[in-house]
């Protein structure tokens, strides 16, 4: 019987390894992760100048001067090397100073808050082409998309024209989270409170992975949905499809929605409530509640004064009120309510005092926006650079 080389055989193993990996942050299908996907490889390239000859000049220095081997220089008094030193020093500062300049123009370049000026490498973006906009909204454990151009809204699907730049802006009922949709853009946060952007293009039609890339409790393995990058008739009959079989979106809707489940079904919206979603960014759905950006001028103001006491439990936007030890049913229409638990918590600010300026300070970290007005959430300020 022929004998198999071993050598091959230990060669193949890595590609072996990696036959179950799904590879698509390094074929993706939008511009700005194909972007993103050309740094990487560049980057790994220009670190690989160093350390491919590093450990091949270890192997060889190992063999070389291995103790049976009478022949090598024997220099016990050699302690230093002009030549050398310039090569070991020169290399790697040129190789840093490349690649940190490099990853400044691109990180620049593919900053999430900046509107896209082209669909590809070869395509400017057409004057007559209009920016769809996307409200995303990270919840307990399924994730919400609002057009408001549309006035639809689906749970756990998402769906866009090809070659058409999508501009998402993105919040989180309760906890942090992590929208990603590897084929299209980077990831990015989401958080209760807060608003971040993300813009992007899918270029190539077809069905693509979304996930949560953040732990956020029970149901995150399952907080996945699809995405469809469609031509422009599909993305039409799309969109009438959600309005032929969808149902109303407004506050008890969502209120009934936010409740934790696990594993939900798409589902579709064919309308929704006006403003729902600066609601869920200031923390105001439920009626009872404050809305943040109206707190926010009360402490920029310098205050309400003692009168304002009565607000305190308006201003407790925990909505997790409930025993999370035990996992919800599986499925939004079987999940089962669960018992409230009441916090002495500390009001999350206090407009007692002038000087109280705690929430205006977290609502403006740097890469978040907060809208300080209902007037001015639909169009918050940019981050700054």
């Amino acid at each position: 019987m022929k004998k198999i080389p071993a050598l091959p055989i230990l060669m193949l193993a890595p590609l072996l390894l990696l036959s179950g990996c799904n590879l698509v942050v390094m074929s993706p299908s939008g511009d700005i992760a194909m972007q993103q996907r050309d740094l990487i490889i560049f980057a790994t390239v220009l670190m690989l100048l160093i350390i491919v000859p590093v450990i091949f000049l270890t192997f060889l220095f190992a063999w070389r001067y291995r103790a049976s081997n009478k022949s090598a220089t024997y220099l016990p008094d050699w302690h230093h090397s002009t030549k050398l030193e310039l090569v070991v020093w020169s290399a790697p500062i040129a190789i840093i100073l490349v690649l940190g300049t490099v990853t400044w123009i691109a990180t620049h370049r593919l900053d999430p808050y900046r509107p896209l000026d082209r669909l590809d490498a070869e395509r400017a973006i057409p004057a007559d082409v209009k920016p769809m906009t996307v409200e995303v909204v990270a919840m307990d454990w399924k994730w919400l998309f609002v057009y408001p151009d549309l006035g639809i809204a689906t749970v756990n699907e998402l769906a866009a024209p090809v070659d058409v730049p999508i501009n998402f802006k993105i919040t989180a009922q309760s906890v942090m989270n992590s929208f990603y949709i590897p084929a299209l853009a980077g990831q990015i946060y989401a958080m209760p409170g807060m608003q971040t952007q993300l813009h992007g293009v899918i270029n190539k039609p077809g069905v693509y992975e979304g996930f949560s890339a953040n732990y956020s409790g029970a149901g995150f393995s399952n907080m996945r949905f699809k995405f469809h990058g469609l031509d422009q008739k599909g993305f039409d009959n799309w969109v009438a499809q959600v309005k032929a079989n969808g149902t109303a979106l407004n506050q008890d809707a969502y209120m009934k929605l936010e409740k934790p489940s696990e594993k939900d079904p798409v589902r579709y919206f064919a309308s929704t409530e006006k403003n729902l979603y600066n609601k869920v960014l200031n923390m105001c759905v439920d009626p009872d509640k404050m809305c943040v950006d109206k707190m926010m001028h009360i402490d920029m103001m310098g205050g309400a004064g003692k009168e304002s006491a009565e607000n305190r439990d308006k201003l407790q936007y925990d909505d997790r009120g409930v025993d999370l030890s035990v996992s919800p049913d599986h499925g939004t229409e079987g999940a089962k309510e669960h018992s409230s638990i009441k916090t002495d918590a500390m009001p999350v600010s206090s407009t007692t005092k002038a000087d109280d300026t705690t929430m205006h300070m977290n609502h403006t970290m740097p890469g978040m926006n907060m809208p300080d007005s209902e007037k001015d959430a639909a169009t918050p300020a940019q981050a700054k650079n």
